[in-house]
């Protein structure tokens, strides 16, 4: 035992590493039980990702980054998405060296039975106050390990450093130099950077 070990670590660190378990456990019921294995779990992220994200963040790239896997492997995701019709392909006016995807009618129809609804109802019948910590230690620890892998930490736009709310003419963004629409304010950003906390 080195000297920076207490008697208990193991112990703690059994537990802690037994809640871990837990949460990717949660994960894989979602889809393991799933109603409709149509889609591989990664095709799921991916409907749920282009269906939540910006109009800036509505790239393979930036999916890649959300899903923590190569440009390939996204890629390769989104082009399955796209030959099921549930994605379609635009010209990105912003930037010609990339593409907007987004998500088409039969995709919307497939997210009216995306299995994670049910985690979704879970969460919602926790009492008000054990949601509100719930959802507050997940951010934490979501942050926390973004950081520690140094892996981009996606956010919406109400909640992001970026965004000026005192712009007389609407919500500013100042990363990417645009007034943002209202339903943006609660979209995922890859440019996302939290804003700091209130004493």
């Amino acid at each position: 035992m080195t000297q920076a070990q207490s008697p208990n670590s193991k112990s703690t660190c059994d537990g802690l590493t037994h809640v871990a378990d837990q949460l990717l456990h949660v994960a894989r019921l979602v889809h393991g039980t799933s109603t409709d294995p149509s889609l591989t779990p990664a095709q799921w992220t991916a409907l749920r990702y282009f269906n939540s994200a910006n109009r800036f963040s509505r790239t393979p790239s930036a999916f890649s980054q959300f899903h923590a896997t190569t440009r390939g492997t996204a890629s390769q995701t989104v082009k399955s998405l796209i030959g099921m019709g549930l994605l379609e392909r635009h010209v990105n006016k912003a930037d010609a060296r990339s593409a907007l995807i987004e998500v088409t009618a039969a995709g919307q129809q497939k997210l009216a039975h995306d299995p994670l609804a049910d985690l979704s109802r879970c969460i919602a019948a926790l009492p008000d106050d054990q949601r509100k910590v719930f959802a507050a230690t997940l951010a934490k620890v979501s942050d926390a390990l973004a950081q520690m892998r140094a892996a981009p930490t996606f956010g919406n736009c109400g909640d992001c450093g970026h965004c000026d709310t005192t712009n007389a003419g609407g919500t500013y963004c100042r990363c990417t130099h645009s007034i943002l629409s209202e339903g943006e304010m609660t979209s995922l950003c890859v440019d996302f950077a939290a804003a700091p906390r209130m004493p």
